[in-house]
């Protein structure tokens, strides 16, 4: 029997878009409407007001925006089940296949979070999971040095791209985009550390999963359409940088980040 999904969608500004995934989730019977949390998380626009009227699923507002984590971690109070799907509001299925996730948490007890094979409209994978950061890694994914040569393989090796070719395999940390997550191993580890604000929450938490003895992985084939384009990688000056840089700050006062990639 399949296990049943909570799904935590955080709102920010996007009522439109979280309105698409809900809809996606209820067309393909992935959760029942009860079981959709959709977290407003304090936009300050109209969204509860679009949101109201056009979702029959749990909405909670949010008294304050204290950043992506603690919208996850106020829908998982929310949540009845323990295999909870975390997603971004710009993501969608295009089928049920996610409701296999259920069996395979089922055959290993110590799976606590499975991330998903993210895609972007056209087709093309964004290779979600990934191995830890180091130092040349945040360089080279961010200049152009890590699109030629020896640059791009070390890039590619930070990508994983090479561990999609055959079934569930295990990763460092997986994109906050998409993913489920064995509540009680949420619950164990803290939730999401709201010491970040946006970026950074997702690599935190599968650290601290992985150091509790939680496995992470990520699975081929069950696929989420992720409708956005990367905002914070490459254009150093970027708004989205800045914050992903600022959010790696507060990751390497808490977690170690070597200068080169492990040889692992």
């Amino acid at each position: 029997m399949t296990q049943p999904l909570s799904v935590i969608i955080v709102n920010y500004r996007t009522p439109d878009l979280t309105i698409k995934c809900v809809r996606s989730l209820l067309h393909h019977g992935i959760a029942t409407p009860e079981d959709i949390i959709v977290v407003e998380n304090a936009s300050g626009d109209d969204s509860m007001e679009v949101l109201r009227p056009a979702l029959n699923c749990t909405l909670v507002q949010a008294t304050e925006n204290g950043g992506y984590g603690a919208g996850v971690n106020l829908g998982m109070q929310q949540a009845r089940h323990d295999l909870v799907l975390c997603l971004n509001p710009d993501t969608y299925f295009t089928d049920s296949d996610v409701l296999n996730v259920g069996r395979i948490f089922d055959a290993e007890p110590s799976l606590g979070l499975l991330g998903l094979d993210l895609r972007y409209p056209g087709g093309e994978r964004q290779f979600p999971a990934r191995r830890d950061y180091s130092l040349l890694d945040v360089l080279l994914r961010r200049t152009r040095l890590g699109q030629f040569g020896l640059g791009q393989r070390i890039v590619d090796r930070h990508l994983m791209k090479d561990a999609w070719d055959g079934g569930i395999f295990s990763a460092d940390w997986v994109m906050g985009t998409g993913f489920v997550v064995r509540r009680t191993a949420f619950e164990a580890v803290g939730g999401m550390d709201t010491d970040y604000f946006l970026y950074m929450e997702d690599v935190d938490l599968c650290l601290r999963l992985r150091k509790a003895g939680w496995r992470v992985a990520a699975v081929p084939g069950i696929q989420l359409v992720h409708d956005h384009q990367r905002a914070s990688g490459q254009k150093l000056l970027s708004r989205a940088a800045r914050l992903h840089l600022q959010a790696l700050g507060v990751f390497m006062r808490k977690h170690h980040v070597p200068i080169l990639p492990p040889s692992r």
